[in-house]
């Protein structure tokens, strides 16, 4: 006979049924039962508990079926984490979340989820050796657990929530003219558009490199950050005249491409610049401006010039301009405070005693 499909309860298994009642203490008690039938072939409901997993390896006995995978293991929680949510990311972020799972996984994997504690999140955080990697990792355990929670595997409160984090020292190296002029000066046509735009713009490394000429619309180039999907319209005229990130977007349109792109940054040859790329024309350069620095004898330069990075841009833009209301909004932070504390690396002025 054909069973009639399940109003309630589709995630269970066939016969599986869920009685959710409410205690006069005013908790929700949830029990679990199987449809079944007595000796008479009367229907009879059968007690499962209140116990998910053991409901189902219940379940299984009475069907004569083996029994589900136990989904109360930290295993299983890790295994669906990574088949359904990590698609909508992007893939740098695919690739930090799998690399972090997996070592989340030397410490949790075979543990149960409602055995985690917050004393066993601040153990795992003071025995990784990487301590920055330690904060990334329990903030995606804390993200997975929650995920946990919403799928039903567990009614815990978040262990991770009150862990303290390692303390981390917010990089602070600030590209100066000096620094940004040697590389400028030895870097390649499209690194120095990257430079330019990344700088004017102070946007992502990543949004540069998306950036479009049809994203160039009523007087203003529309960008939509990938990391916040906050949308901006950074303005290419100011009071009538056209910005300096106007000229160097009509420099570059001037040129002629063998092949034509549509990307803002790409290669004389009309090809779009990728991360790898980028690094590649931005590691040469900077290499080669050191070795120049270093034959004169100007070793501090040299070291200070090594220790720059294309990332070091989008702080040096957040840097120099004066207004710290026009800094944050151009970078797309919703609080000041992100842009004064992280992105400003340039000391306040202030006056002296007299």
């Amino acid at each position: 006979m054909r069973m009639r499909p399940k109003s309630t309860g589709r995630d269970l298994p066939p016969r599986m049924l869920r009685r959710v009642r409410r205690l006069k203490s005013g908790k929700e008690w949830v029990g679990y039962y199987y449809n079944g039938r007595d000796e008479d072939g009367a229907r009879k409901e059968i007690p499962l508990g209140s116990d998910l997993n053991e409901a189902k390896r219940k379940w299984a006995e009475l069907e004569c079926v083996p029994a589900p995978v136990d989904t109360s293991i930290m295993r299983h929680i890790f295994d669906r984490y990574l088949s359904e949510m990590l698609s909508g990311k992007a893939p740098s972020t695919q690739r930090d979340n799998t690399d972090a799972i997996r070592q989340l996984r030397k410490g949790f994997d075979t543990a149960p989820i409602d055995a985690l504690t917050p004393q066993l999140i601040a153990r795992y955080r003071d025995t990784r050796s990487a301590k920055v990697r330690a904060n990334r990792e329990i903030t995606l355990l804390s993200h997975i657990f929650n995920m946990a929670r919403e799928w039903g595997y567990t009614a815990k409160e978040n262990p991770c929530r009150g862990v303290r984090k390692n303390k981390e020292a917010p990089r602070d190296f600030y590209a100066d003219k000096e620094v940004w002029d040697a590389v400028y000066a030895v870097a390649a046509e499209e690194l120095r558009d990257a430079m330019d735009v990344a700088y004017l713009t102070g946007q992502r490394p990543g949004d540069v490199l998306k950036m479009m000429l049809t994203d160039i619309r009523n007087g203003a180039l529309e960008v939509r950050q990938g990391k916040t999907k906050k949308f901006l319209r950074i303005m290419l005229e100011q009071d009538g005249l056209k910005s300096e990130l106007g000229q160097i977007i009509d420099r570059i349109q001037s040129r002629s491409r063998k092949i034509h792109s549509l990307y803002l940054i790409a290669t004389p040859k009309g090809q779009p610049l990728n991360k790898g790329t980028l690094r590649l024309r931005f590691d040469s350069a900077r290499a080669r401006a050191a070795v120049i620095a270093a034959k004169r004898s100007d070793n501090t330069l040299a070291q200070r010039i090594k220790q720059f990075q294309f990332r070091d841009i989008r702080p040096k833009a957040a840097s120099e301009i004066l207004s710290l209301d026009d800094a944050s909004k151009l970078l797309g932070h919703t609080k000041q405070q992100i842009t004064e504390k992280v992105y400003r690396r340039v000391g306040e002025e202030v006056k002296p005693t007299r």
